[in-house]
């Protein structure tokens, strides 16, 4: 579908409901440029802030001097942590436990900086001023007493010996030392391997850069005593909790937090940063709105940065290539201190979707956390997800290569059956659905797998390196949560559904009201979806985790039960007939067997009118909690192909297969869309984007002059089909889709570049594999 539908098509019932192509609703007014994000907001009387960051890595915080900056024009103050004294700091939920049993070493994070620095870009003050320049300059004033002390940049350095402590209350750096699965069956299951395969893999550091840099109002209103958050977010809810509950110390209704349109985040903005809380205490001291919008430079800095694992995986096979158990033992970079959920992403989340799409019977996943004096890492695209299914899946690979096994055929043989679901994995976790075979068997004949030689020769011709690659992935969407499903009759005729988890890009508006068509009918024109206001909610899990469709769309199906079961008894009230007789088909209310009836909205404005039958509703509206749905678990095989100039070391990605389980698709238009960012999301992650320190503690990859985020040039065609399997545990059998391209990418494109590259000698390569390290790898293997 390449042009909007009509608004008048819309009442053609089922035309745009579940399953149909529908353009997003908001498309229009975002390309227009008529979106509002926080940074478009000008409230009445703000001021504007500037942050003074450290410009060293790890240093003892002696002094800060900003009598200067007081003095200058426009200033209206300069708040440190001093000023910040009974407010709370930003903590770590996560109850994980060290191998020992002993609690994990989890330092709160000061929203300014008080007795030391530990990363470069760490808040220390904040200036704030008339205008956004005269803060700016004010900034430039303030003067921080430093004394440098060693910094370490990886967990390596951090676990070394000798190494600087970054918080004195946590001995050798260590935040967690973390281990799941079952070792000892493990190790006896290594003991009799006929094979072990063992690769060392990185998982590369990375800068987020969504196309929205972070922004933020900060709100006081004196007589309420209540505070309000104009941010960027991936929820309101949960955000709002965190202010109240764990910073600012208020009950939870002295916050509200507000968010509009938000330019992508990729699990970047949701939590509690540190800026938020010196913004709101400015406001309330200032008498009026203080306003802060990141600089592009400062983001880089700022930005929780998403990855960074690196670890020795070893899988273990007998004699027929059956898989007998995988292990995984390494290092996560924490940063300087933890994200609200960190560790999650590191340790659990690889563990769990490690296991894929395989009858693995047992595993071992050891990963030590270190802090380091490098911006701490949060959630980026998949979290965790993605980082698994590359493990195994560069481990399925070289374990053929080694054995001399054709790589489908591996794949194959250990493949769970759909025969076997409900499949009990060793991760703890209940498949149940899928059909991971015919997955894998539709994507090679899409990708025209037995032609590949044919165009290897083609480019081998040209003087390129051709190689071709698997990326047979299953991801587990985020742990479940109550959300709500809100349905409310607006008097103009139009329909609001309130619900919790926030649209940053994926496109919500669009098939959730394809959800509200499919069970009540209603127009799509007339639906409007209201995400963004924390006073509306009544629960919220936020976006994250492939689950909004999942939740939300679970919410809007049992909410719009209820609006039946409530139209029932007003329509029964208006036909005069009894509610056992009164059927709803086609959003309107009918008296079986007969053409008498009414429709929805019709009905709803009657109601609102108010109905001579005390006994009947006063109101169709409904605010409903969905209880949490089970994870799901979206699946597919991506197969891409990859080309090299051995010359140069300049690898390309030209030929792109994806075949994908989400279950019930709602939007197939918005999927593929879905699909299409991840997997470019991927590429860059697998070939471009290095992020680098030097031994200072200072990023020296902090611009886009020196980071290489993936450009239009890099990404190929895709071709997207769909093999559904609806999933059993939500009533609308979906599966979750956001994260899917990076989790098929990642391996696809990596296994297909080591094809490619395997003849002349290289058998491994790790991320990001950029022209200097394929070149390097292949002069390395020449000279051996």
């Amino acid at each position: 579908m390449n042009a909007r539908p009509d608004a008048r098509d819309f009442a053609a019932p089922q035309k745009f409901g579940i399953g149909q192509p529908v353009p997003r609703a908001e498309d229009p007014v975002l390309v227009r440029g008529e979106g509002r994000y926080t940074d478009d907001l000008a409230l009445d009387g703000q001021a504007y802030a500037a942050f003074v960051r450290s410009p060293v890595a790890h240093g003892r915080l002696n002094g800060i001097d900003a009598e200067a900056a007081r003095a200058m024009p426009g200033v209206l103050g300069v708040f440190t942590a001093a000023d910040l004294d009974g407010y709370g700091r930003i903590a770590n939920g996560m109850p994980f436990t060290n191998q020992d049993g002993s609690p994990m070493h989890k330092p709160p994070q000061p929203s300014l900086a008080t007795d030391k620095v530990r990363y470069a870009g760490e808040p220390v003050a904040v200036v704030v001023a008339e205008s956004l320049v005269q803060a700016r300059d004010a900034a430039e004033a303030v003067v921080l007493d430093i004394e440098d002390l060693p910094v370490v940049t990886t967990p390596e350095e951090a676990a070394a010996p000798d190494a600087p402590l970054l918080h004195d209350d946590v001995p050798g750096n260590r935040a967690l030392d973390f281990q799941i699965g079952d070792r000892a069956a493990c190790e006896a299951a290594f003991a009799r391997a006929a094979h072990v395969t063992s690769l060392p893999l990185v998982n590369n550091r990375l800068v987020i850069n969504p196309m929205e840099p972070r922004s933020a109002i900060g709100v006081y209103e004196p007589e309420a005593e209540r505070y309000t958050l104009h941010v960027g977010s991936q929820g309101v809810f949960g955000l709002r909790n965190g202010l109240a509950d764990g910073v600012l110390k208020v009950a939870r209704d002295k916050v509200r937090v507000l968010t509009g349109n938000v330019g992508g985040s990729f699990g970047m903005k949701a939590p509690v940063y540190p800026e938020y809380l010196p913004l709101l205490h400015a406001a309330k001291v200032l008498g009026r709105p203080v306003k802060w919008t990141d600089l592009r430079s400062e983001s880089f800095l700022s930005d929780h940065h998403g990855r960074d694992v690196t670890v020795t995986a070893e899988l273990a096979l007998d004699a027929q290539g059956r898989f007998l158990a995988f292990r995984v033992c390494g290092h996560a970079n924490m940063g300087a201190y933890l994200n609200p959920l960190s560790p999650l992403f590191q340790t659990v989340n690889i563990a769990r979707n490690m296991v894929g799409v395989y009858r693995t019977p047992v595993f071992d996943v050891a990963v030590e956390c270190l802090y380091t004096n490098t911006t701490p890492i949060g959630a980026y695209r998949g979290a965790g997800r993605p980082e698994g299914n590359y493990f195994i899946e560069r481990l399925i690979d070289a374990a053929a290569a080694e054995t001399g096994r054709d790589r489908v055929a591996l794949r194959r043989l250990n493949h769970i059956r759909p025969e076997d679901m409900p499949y009990a994995a060793p991760s703890g976790l209940t498949y149940d659905s899928g059909d991971f075979p015919a997955v894998l068997d539709r994507a090679l004949a899409a990708a025209d797998w037995d032609g590949f030689e044919a165009r290897r020769t083609e480019s081998a011709a040209r003087g390129k390196l051709r190689g071709i690659g698997i990326g047979d992935y299953l991801e587990i969407t985020a742990p479940p949560t109550n959300e709500m499903g809100g349905i409310r009759f607006e008097a103009d005729g139009t329909v609001t559904i309130i619900t919790g988890t926030l649209d940053y890009g994926q496109g919500h508006a669009t098939p959730f009201a394809q959800v509200l068509h499919d069970r009540l009918g209603i127009p799509l024109d007339r639906v409007r979806l209201l995400q963004g206001d924390s006073d509306q909610l009544i629960a919220g899990g936020g976006t994250g985790g492939s689950k909004s469709l999942m939740a939300s769309g679970a919410a809007i199906v049992e909410a719009s039960a209820q609006v039946i079961e409530k139209g029932r008894a007003a329509a029964s009230a208006v036909l005069e007939a009894g509610p056992a007789d009164i059927a709803f088909e086609n959003g309107r209310f009918v008296i079986a067997g007969t053409d008498r009836g009414i429709g929805l909205l019709d009905l709803a404005a009657r109601v609102r009118a108010g109905l001579a039958d005390p006994e009947a509703p006063t109101s169709l509206d409904v605010a409903h909690i969905h209880a949490a749905s089970p994870s799901a678990f979206p699946n597919g095989c991506h197969i891409a192909e990859v080309e090299v100039d051995p010359e140069t070391g300049v690898a390309a990605v030209v030929r792109y297969t994806t075949v994908n389980d989400f279950g019930t698709v709602v939007n197939p238009l918005l999927v593929e869309g879905q699909i299409h960012g991840g997997v470019v999301q991927g590429i860059g992650q697998a070939l471009l984007e290095r992020t680098a320190y030097d031994e200072q503690g200072q990023l020296v990859t902090g611009s886009f002059m020196d980071y290489c985020l993936p450009r239009a040039a890099d990404a190929p065609l895709m071709s997207f089909e769909s093999h559904p399997v609806p999933a059993k545990t939500n009533p609308l059998g979906a599966k979750g889709c956001g994260e899917a391209g990076c989790a098929g990418a990642l391996p696809s494109v990596m296994n297909a570049l080591v094809d490619a590259l395997r003849p002349r000698g290289v058998t491994h390569i790790n991320m990001p594999a950029t022209p200097r390290a394929i070149w390097t790898a292949l002069r390395e293997a020449e000279s051996a």
